[in-house]
C-alpha cells in the first residue's frame, strides 16, 4: 500500500487558488504604486520593491506598466502583507476603516466645539502632543462663527488640526 492519504490532498491549494492569491498581490502591488514616495519609504518593504513602487510612474505603455505590475506582484510574495494592507487601508478612503477613523475624528472635533475642558483634557490625553493654547483658540473661534450662524471655517481647522495630530500618533506622516 502507499503511504499517500487522503488529508494530504486537502493541505495543498488548488492551482486556481494561488493564481487568485497571486492576482491579489498584483492588485495590492498596483494599490502601492498610487502612494505617495514618503509613504512607500514608511511601509515594511524591502529595498528591491520599494525601488519598483518608485520607477512604476515611468512605465507609461499599457504592455510595460502590466509587466511592471506583475514584477511588483512577484516581489509582494516575500513582504509582509497584512502589516502593508493595515497601513494601506488606513490611507484610502474608500475602506471601512479609513471611514470610522474620520467619523471618530469629526466626533472628536464636534465634542471639543460643544464641550468644555474636561473634553479638552480628555483629548490632550488620547493625543498628547496637542498644542492647547491653538487648539483652544481655535475652539472659541469655531464657537464663536455658530454662535453668529458664520460658515464653520474655525471647524474645519480643528478637524485638520486633529487629522494631523492622528496622523503623526498612527505614524502616516
Amino acid at each position: 500500500m502507499s503511504e499517500h492519504s487522503d488529508a494530504d490532498d486537502f493541505d495543498e491549494k488548488s492551482k486556481s487558488q494561488v493564481k487568485r492569491e497571486l492576482l491579489a498581490l498584483q492588485e495590492l502591488g498596483e494599490r502601492l504604486t498610487t502612494l505617495k514616495p514618503d509613504l512607500i519609504a514608511r511601509l515594511p518593504l524591502s529595498d528591491a520593491l520599494q525601488k519598483a513602487l518608485v520607477d512604476a510612474p515611468k512605465h507609461k505603455a499599457h504592455i510595460a506598466r502590466k509587466r511592471h505590475i506583475q514584477y511588483i506582484g512577484k516581489l509582494m510574495r516575500d513582504q509582509d502583507v497584512d502589516a502593508i494592507l493595515a497601513l494601506v487601508d488606513q490611507l484610502d478612503a474608500s475602506t471601512r476603516q479609513y471611514n470610522e477613523r474620520f467619523h471618530a475624528l469629526e466626533r472628536w472635533r464636534d465634542r471639543l466645539i460643544g464641550g468644555d475642558d474636561a473634553t479638552l483634557e480628555a483629548f490632550v490625553s488620547e493625543y498628547p502632543e496637542t498644542d492647547r493654547q491653538h487648539l483652544r483658540g481655535l475652539i472659541r473661534h469655531a464657537q464663536h462663527e455658530a454662535a453668529r450662524n458664520k460658515p464653520p471655517a474655525a471647524s474645519r481647522k480643528i478637524f485638520k488640526y486633529i487629522r494631523e495630530l492622528d496622523e503623526a500618533k498612527r505614524g502616516l506622516r
